[in-house]
């Protein structure tokens, strides 16, 4: 993409953001925005077909962007007290941005794109999972479960609040199987095979 392309993208994004910031999704034209961004609105169609194409293309961008920090998505398996920790200093780190997006009419669909993307990261690690009905079950209550309780509870202390979450996600993994352990055993595992005296070195 050439420099002056570039820049029109860059205007009209940051127009775009200028105007989610004040009014709802559904209230923003193509026309004010253009006029914002100063450009013609065949130019805007030469980038997005329409204002809602614009809105999605950011917010899936932004957790691409959120998600790519983490450092093992199938940590949520096995590692929640981790992976909590990682993926709430990445929406803080977003929080400003994500505020925007996903406001409005569109605020479910931050725990929906953050549960698709996230399944498709651990059934592309394990193939098996995708058509398991227990594993999407477990999945899908884990992410939006400690999404909403901590949207709800954020005003409060954070760490308590992540605490208790991580303890109660414990809690049902403990029930839930990964390769016929549960994922806090197979964390044992690892830990006992650590200790073993052939994998210590003196």
């Amino acid at each position: 993409m050439d420099l002056r392309r570039l820049r029109t993208k860059k205007s009209i994004i940051n127009a775009f953001l200028a105007l989610r910031s004040e009014k709802p999704l559904e209230k923003i034209t193509v026309r004010e925005l253009t006029e914002k961004a100063v450009i013609h609105k065949a130019t805007f169609y030469l980038h997005y077909h329409d204002i809602y194409e614009l809105s999605e293309t950011l917010e899936e961008e932004v957790i691409a962007d959120v998600l790519n920090g983490l450092s093992d998505p199938t940590q949520l398996l096995t590692d929640t007290e981790r992976f909590n920790e990682e993926l709430y200093c990445l929406l803080m780190a977003h929080e400003s941005l994500l505020s925007i997006l996903y406001s409005g009419t569109r605020a479910g669909m931050l725990a929906v794109r953050l549960e698709k993307h996230l399944k498709d990261y651990i059934f592309n690690r394990h193939p098996d999972y995708r058509d398991d009905l227990e594993k999407n079950v477990i999945l899908t209550y884990l992410i939006h479960g400690a999404y909403h309780a901590y949207m709800q509870y954020r005003d409060q202390d954070p760490k308590t609040v992540l605490l208790m979450i991580d303890t109660m996600a414990a809690a049902v993994l403990k029930m839930y199987t990964v390769d016929g352990k549960s994922a806090t055993e197979g964390e044992k595992g690892k830990e006992k095979i650590a200790q073993t005296p052939e994998n210590v070195t003196m």
